[in-house]
């Protein structure tokens, strides 16, 4: 398997017989952030909404950093958000003394301040409660790999297509994998940290040590959950599941399965997880346990470096709900899908049950 290539993973209900462009403009790819909590109004954290178009998070924090003659540490946000998208969100800036920022060239940089106000604390990763997407698909077409004469053509029958297949992820959620931007522009993160896992690479601690580190775990539980859906259990129990409460961070080991913890599988309100690999022993057992190990028993450079990292053993949820999912059709080859999302959750995750997506970057 190709390190990080989510072309080798499986898919929940089968390859799409579709393909879509994405990404054309930046208005193709729009994110919000909701809070989901009032901000002081005051405090030692002045916090800037904005709207970016075109710029990378981490790019935004540096000339935050930069305007406030302050650290980047000090530079607090709730989560890294695409470059090729128009995404607001949330920052806070350490500045218990108040002091003017020079803002004027922002929107040449594609950057737009829409509200400010003071908070008691810096704004951390995953503090907030959903991103919201409006994402637009371009030039709909079955896919090339559909057997020749077996597509009917664009139009009716292609939005019939879509329109089951978007219903079925509403009502069944998705494979919650890692997204493609989670491996690096050029997808070489999980072949630079065994650089780095070797000694080959060396890096200070800081913002690219932790996305190669990152990687290599999101290498490890997507290859884990590639292997449960082959085994159509990334839904369903397995025996020595460790699950997770929807909507939090919560997780519990399986003791006794109940018709309780059943109808609340069935119920969206627990998800079986996968391994976030670190250091210490998996909390899942039986059959869970096994897959979990014979899976990552492929990457013993990256369990190894993992370990020795510091990183200890954690859990991510292997279903993801999609929350308040609808679509429209602009013609016959556009079409506009919103939804909502949790922290952590990627929408390419989403479109990845629905459709093949021809970005203009990688054409």
């Amino acid at each position: 398997m190709t390190p990080a290539a989510l072309d080798g993973f499986a898919f929940a209900f089968g390859a799409p017989a579709v393909e879509a462009g994405f990404k054309r403009v930046p208005a193709d790819f729009q994110v919000s952030e909701e809070l989901g909590f009032a901000l002081t109004g005051e405090g030692e954290h002045l916090c800037l909404h904005l709207r970016k178009t075109g710029v990378n998070t981490q790019d935004v924090v540096r000339l935050l950093a930069q305007r406030a003659g302050i650290r980047e540490f000090d530079v607090g946000y709730c989560g890294l958000k695409d470059r090729q998208g128009v995404c607001k969100q949330w920052f806070s800036l350490y500045q218990p003394v108040p002091v003017a920022l020079d803002l004027t060239d922002f929107p040449a940089r594609g950057i737009e301040v829409l509200a400010q106000t003071r908070n008691a604390r810096k704004l951390r990763r995953g503090s907030h409660r959903v991103n919201r997407f409006r994402l637009r698909l371009r030039d709909l077409a079955w896919h090339a790999e559909v057997p020749a004469g077996s597509a009917p053509g664009v139009g009716s029958a292609l939005q019939d297509w879509l329109s089951a297949r978007l219903e079925h992820v509403a009502g069944r959620g998705v494979p919650n994998y890692f997204g493609e931007q989670r491996f690096g522009r050029e997808q070489d993160n999980v072949a630079q940290a065994q650089r780095l896992f070797s000694g080959e690479l060396r890096l200070p601690r800081g913002h690219r040590r932790g996305l190669l580190l990152s990687a290599a775990r999101s290498q490890l539980f997507n290859a884990v959950l590639s292997r449960r859906i082959e085994q159509q259990c990334w839904d369903s129990r397995l025996e020595g599941d460790v699950w997770n409460l929807q909507g939090s961070d919560t997780v519990f080991s399986e003791v006794d399965w109940t018709s309780q913890l059943q109808a609340r599988l069935e119920a969206f309100d627990i998800h079986p997880t996968g391994p976030l690999w670190g250091a210490g022993e998996l909390r899942s057992s039986a059959a869970a346990r096994g897959l979990e190990e014979s899976v990552c028993a492929q990457w013993p450079a990256l369990c190894e470096g993992l370990a020795q990292a510091g990183l200890s053993q954690q859990r991510r949820a292997l279903r993801l709900l999609v929350q308040g999912m609808r679509w429209e059709f602009v013609d016959s080859a556009e079409l506009i899908i919103e939804f909502a999302l949790p922290p952590g959750a990627y929408a390419t995750a989403v479109l990845r049950e629905v459709c093949f997506l021809k970005e203009a970057a990688k054409e």
